[in-house]
């Protein structure tokens, strides 16, 4: 198959021709053979290369974890053109980023869950774009867990933040273009937008079987397997619990000092949670929540990715720790993502519903049963946007 990418040079260079053109990517922008983009621009001679910006842990995918910034630079060594940042003083391009770019590009891999902020660099980049009248281009890519499965809660607009703008759940079953024609026609931005699409991708697929190169979309996203459990695990991130950070697998395996694995496994297994085995350990982080202190966990290992569901997995873990050890706090302290006055994991859950039913032991039907008006509205709005 070939992602937007590929095509841009072999179906619609003309979009960029005699245009000076901006670039947002990231280090996971490569093409079939592991090309980047910036360098696949730069080298075109029908493309005159004026910008490139980065998102979230940098244009060349440096750093960590949420609210560590970083600020671009004049001159990018090897290619000559400015490097501007998307996650330092301002999340979207300025007047002056623009003042040179006759169209901007976006060629960033997402991973198909909401609170990946990437989507939401390209929706305040559409937004900049239209408001300097300047045509957006979104280079598709899959959408590495699939195109059929959606999970999770529908965020809640009055818990819009930067892991999250819109209403659209947790796991959304679409790709990056696809996503753009939606915000842009549903969310008010109306900008000239064009979509390369890919071929030969079709919504069953995973990521595996596109024989396209996984290269590490942010630090903590190393492999397909993190990005399976990740629509759930994240959940993690706002609570006091290690999400595996500081691991060689965040997000398959967590715990903190005062687990015990095997009591934990223990409280899980009558569950018979679909496609995924959870086995007892132990680690240490290396950095991140508890460095250097042992924790006491679980890893999860995924047997069948296509029954697998990792959002209520997640909140059945959730409800397991509370139960357990009902006198640790579980819920971490804010600031998240740069909002200071609400809890970390409101804001990643886009609601507060979930951390009362989870406080509450609620029954996993009647938490789903409550989310699924929302969820039902989205598959239904999502129909008019979708590409493959």
């Amino acid at each position: 198959m070939q992602t937007g990418l590929d095509r841009l040079f072999t179906h619609h260079l003309d979009l960029l021709r005699d245009r000076r053109v901006g670039l947002i990517c990231s280090p996971a922008s490569v093409d079939v053979i592991y090309r980047h983009a910036a360098d696949l621009f730069a080298a075109c001679p029908d493309v005159h290369l004026t910008a490139l910006f980065g998102p979230q842990h940098g244009f060349r995918g440096e750093t960590q974890d949420n609210m560590i910034e970083w600020e671009g630079w004049p001159r990018d060594p090897r290619l000559g053109v400015p490097v501007f940042s998307l996650y330092g003083q301002t999340r979207q391009p300025t007047p002056e980023m623009l003042a040179e770019v006759d169209i901007l590009v976006f060629d960033v891999p997402d991973v198909g869950t909401r609170v990946y902020t990437f989507i939401w660099t390209m929706a305040l980049a559409m937004q900049a774009a239209q408001a300097q009248g300047i045509p957006f281009v979104v280079l598709d890519r899959p959408n590495p867990i699939g195109g059929l499965d959606i999970e999770g809660a529908v965020l809640e607009r009055e818990w819009a933040s930067f892991v999250g703008m819109y209403p659209i759940p947790m796991r959304h079953a679409m790709t990056v273009g696809e996503l753009a024609r939606m915000f842009n026609a549903t969310e008010g931005i109306g900008c000239e937008l064009y979509v390369v699409p890919m071929e030969g991708w079709s919504r069953p697929q995973w990521f595996d079987t596109t024989w396209l190169p996984w290269v590490m979309p942010s630090p903590n996203m190393p492999t397909l397997d993190t990005a399976t459990v990740y629509p759930g695990m994240v959940l993690l991130e706002g609570t006091t619990l290690s999400e595996g950070r500081g691991t060689t697998r965040p997000f398959e395996i967590f715990g903190a000092p005062f687990i015990d694995p095997y009591e934990l496994a223990a409280a899980l297994e009558p569950l018979q949670l679909p496609g995924v085995h959870f086995r007892p350990l132990w680690f240490q982080p290396t950095f991140n929540k508890f460095a250097g202190q042992v924790c006491g966990g679980l890893q999860l290992h995924v047997q069948n990715r296509n029954t697998f569901r990792s959002y209520r997995t997640a909140v059945e873990i959730l409800k397991a720790v509370r139960r357990l050890y009902p006198q640790e706090r579980l819920w971490r302290e804010p600031p998240y993502e740069y909002v200071f006055d609400r809890l970390p994991f409101d804001v990643i859950a886009g609601q507060a519903r979930l951390r009362a039913a989870i406080e509450a032991d609620a029954d996993w039907a009647d938490i789903a049963a409550a989310d699924e008006p929302a969820l039902e509205d989205f598959r239904r709005r999502r129909t008019a946007y979708l590409l493959y």
